[in-house]
């Protein structure tokens, strides 16, 4: 149920707190006083569009938030990607792959804030949520009858789903749709081998190319950092190997090496000491010197010889390591992915090999699955068909109550063949076949449903959702929720203007079928006639009060002596007679 509505900046309202009862609480009030406000709020906090214009004036921000009671919650939450879908997850499921928070004592909190710079800012359980999230919860929540709705009651799938839940089909209904998921997964595995040859033969090329590749290639995860460690050093060898060379060869093994050049040296220095006795200290020197260019030749052939370099194993290694490169920038950063591509191209490659095989099984599963749907999708037709009467009849007895006697409640119900999607509907109930191959996405059978209304006497049927008077949508949507508050999920019914054009004993009926709604579900309801006022669980007013000079809207739960003077009100006044009628309807 929902039990808080708190309501802050929005048209006439500074900031309201409004606590609803269980079952059946009605608003009432002079025209004007700011009912409206009440609906439009929840329209905000159930996701529908927000209007600047409704901030209050010298507001730069308008807020409203719900607060739920789930603890008895029945009803699942549909998908968002599938707003025509009836089935999904329960609520907590939902809230988890949302990434919301759980609930808090079994309350579920929904918020809504938008400003005059056009900022939306929506709220599930304090945690941040999209817009479409927020409605998708609601639609699950509370469903609004009036002039000011979004009637889930519109929709096909929805009337589908009702006459399902009314015949207790659900069983039925999911079997059949098990089976076309089904074959839904074995279509998706049979697109994927259905090509024309060109586009065949182009993908086996790619793919025995790319399994050549990387097969040839024995790969071995992380393989790729041991190469280029190897690499670096054989690398490096042959460096050193080079400058070393570089120094003998600099040093005695050319004719202009400094062993050559010190010969030379030592052969002008013994000249000059036969000349002059005094330069032998050169000549010791030089000798000197001859003795360390030796020995430096000696130790660089040794260095040399010691360093190990195989030209033809550098260049395995580099060419590994081209490879190793090349086959990461095709098919993955990692040599781990690399191999995972090709085992995946390996088990593409050998079901487009044996595609012909693979087609021929695929296709007995389809043509299996085929016998199946249209057997089960037939039961489920036809026990539709048996459903239908029993609908029409029980909702035709609600509306006779309700002030439509000469009405008419029908179900127009197109079954098609399977492998055919439906024609336009045919109201005669008839089956009605289409033309086209593709066979309906539909899971939830072979069928599309229209409720229809007539609501007098020698017109035709028409479907509900083009009927132009509020006023009898919402009394046909209280005549189906009366039939229907058994197995309808929905857990808040909000009702506007269902008393439009109506009085006497059609009101009192109204008040009536309200309070039998609410011994199942919480009915919020509002309204202009005493008589479908009195019956409530609670009854709250709503007031136009002036302060520090400005208009603001009010609302205040009634007592028992201030509802006797709120229906004497909306009987005409405050006379001794209004109030033994108010207090006779109370009884």
């Amino acid at each position: 149920m929902l039990t808080t509505l708190r309501i802050k900046n929005l048209a006439l309202v500074p900031d309201l707190t409004l606590e609803l009862q269980p079952g059946c609480n009605v608003i009432t009030g002079e025209t004007g006083a700011g009912k409206s406000i009440i609906i439009g709020a929840l329209n905000l906090v159930l996701g529908e569009r927000a209007d600047r214009a409704l901030i209050r004036t010298g507001s730069d921000s308008c807020s409203v938030e719900a607060v739920f009671d789930v603890k008895k919650l029945r009803c699942s939450v549909r998908p968002v990607a599938e707003p025509n879908q009836a089935t999904g997850s329960t609520l907590q499921l939902f809230l988890e792959e949302n990434g919301l928070e759980p609930c808090d004592d079994h309350q579920l909190v929904l918020k809504r804030t938008f400003t005059s710079a056009g900022t939306n800012r929506q709220f599930i359980n304090g945690s941040p949520t999209t817009l479409a999230t927020l409605a998708a919860i609601g639609e699950w929540l509370v469903d609004m009858h009036g002039p000011h709705d979004h009637q889930s009651l519109l929709h096909p799938a929805k009337q589908l789903a009702i006459l399902d839940a009314f015949g207790g089909l659900e069983k039925e209904r999911e079997a059949f749709g098990e089976l076309v998921r089904r074959r839904a997964a074995f279509e998706t595995e049979k697109s994927a081998l259905i090509v024309d040859e060109k586009t065949y033969a182009q993908q086996l090329d790619l793919l025995r190319f790319q399994v050549k590749e990387i097969s040839g290639a024995r790969l071995q995860p992380g393989e790729d950092a041991g190469v280029e460690e190897k690499f670096q050093r054989a690398s490096n060898a042959a460096k050193l190997l080079q400058l070393s060379q570089a120094a003998l060869d600099a040093l005695s093994e050319n004719e202009n090496s400094l062993l050559t050049q010190a010969g030379a040296i030592g052969r002008t220095l013994q000249e000059l000491q036969r000349v002059d006795a005094g330069a032998s200290g050169l000549v010791e020197l030089h000798a000197q010197v001859g003795a360390t260019l030796r020995e430096l030749q000696t130790e660089l052939s040794h260095y040399a010889e010691k360093v190990d370099v195989d030209p033809a194993q550098l260049q395995q290694l580099e060419e590994r390591m081209d490879l190793l490169r090349t086959l990461k920038r095709k098919y993955g950063a990692t040599l781990a992915e690399v191999i995972a591509f090709g085992e995946e191209a390996k088990v593409k490659l050998n079901a487009l090999e044996s595609r012909d095989a693979e087609l021929a099984r695929l296709n007995a599963a389809l043509e299996k699955l085929d016998a199946e749907i249209l057997s089960a999708g037939r039961k489920l037709s036809a026990a539709r068909k048996k459903v239908i009467p029993q609908l029409a009849k029980a909702v035709g007895k609600q509306l006779a109550d309700l002030g439509f006697q000469q009405s008419k409640f029908d179900v127009a119900m197109t079954i098609t063949r399977w492998g055919e999607t439906p024609s336009s509907p045919d109201f005669s109930g008839k089956h009605s076949l289409g033309s086209t191959e593709s066979r309906p996405t539909n899971s939830t059978g072979l069928d599309e449903i229209e409720f229809q209304f007539a609501p007098n006497l020698g017109e035709p049927a028409k479907p509900l959702r083009a009927i132009a008077s509020s006023g009898e949508m919402a009394r046909v949507m209280l005549a189906l929720k009366t039939v229907l508050a058994a197995e309808d999920e929905i857990p808040v019914l909000i009702f506007d203007e269902v008393d439009a054009n109506i009085g006497g004993e059609t009101a009192n009926a109204v008040g009536e079928k309200m309070k039998q709604i609410a011994a199942q579900r919480q009915v919020l309801c509002i309204t202009h006639l005493p008589q479908v006022a009195a019956p409530a669980d609670a009854h709250y007013v709503v007031t136009k009060q002036i302060r520090d000079g400005r208009t603001i809207s009010e609302i205040a739960l009634l007592n028992k002596k201030e509802r006797v003077t709120e229906l004497a009100r909306m009987l005409g006044g405050q006379t001794d007679a209004a109030r033994k009628h108010a207090e006779a309807l109370l009884r």
